[in-house]
């Protein structure tokens, strides 16, 4: 499928569903082919609109600047600017865009460094399409998705202890924006708490999901399905 023919696709499921809630996804990968593919599934989907599409990383950030999209598809590895290297720019520019990063390498490494840059999913290139649309529709409503096979791996290397006590609401909405990879000061910017008072739900997260570190928490918690 070309991107004309997918484009004219797209124009026809908005003026059918002009009343329905469309996802708009932006998907950025370096071979043309593996880019085309994934936007001709995702196509298939009347949930989801394909507004752009880029080559690599410094060509998406000039399309970001023009139209956001509800979802960002991100290759890991692209010349000029991977993938990991894009999500780090915008999460210090305080953007909590939802990004999927999508990869051929069922790398452990990869993950943790695309959760500790601020992804909100990590899947493999070969995934079924109701897969695919479910983890786009996932980060759309705000959760968080990772492959199992990757998990198994990265769980290998950490101490997995059940949840010794249950988050509250607060508690799971700083979650939320700590595995999006955001500061306390961003954190606290966003939800409208005191810096100090982020701090100490942090430190609340750490001790009830019984881990070392932010990074820990967040794959407890992905561990657990608490987010």
């Amino acid at each position: 499928m070309t991107e004309s023919s997918i484009k004219n696709t797209q124009q026809t499921k908005q003026e059918k569903n002009s009343t329905d809630k469309i996802i708009n996804v932006a998907l950025v990968d370096d071979q043309q082919l593996v880019r085309q593919g994934i936007a001709g599934l995702l196509t298939l989907s009347d949930d989801i609109n394909i507004i752009w599409q880029a080559e690599d990383g410094e060509q998406a950030q000039l399309k970001l600047n023009e139209q956001q999209p509800d979802v960002l598809l991100l290759d890991i590895r692209m010349p000029k600017l991977s993938g990991i290297e894009l999500v780090k720019i915008l999460r210090s520019q305080g953007n909590s865009l939802p990004i999927l990063m999508l990869t051929t390498f069922d790398d452990s490494e990869l993950f943790m460094q695309s959760l500790q840059a601020g992804a909100n999913g990590f899947l493999l290139k070969d995934v079924s399409l109701e897969k695919l649309v479910n983890a786009v529709k996932t980060l759309a409503e705000g959760g968080f998705v990772a492959e199992p096979v990757v998990m198994k791996q990265v769980n290998k290397g950490f101490d997995t202890s059940p949840v010794l006590d249950k988050l509250s609401e607060k508690e799971s909405q700083v979650l939320k924006l700590m595995a999006g990879g955001f500061s306390n000061k961003e954190i606290a910017a966003s939800i409208f708490l005191a810096e100090g008072t982020v701090k100490n739900h942090v430190s609340n997260i750490l001790a009830k999901l019984n881990t070392r570190d932010r990074t820990r928490a967040v794959l407890t918690a992905l561990n657990e399905g608490i987010i």
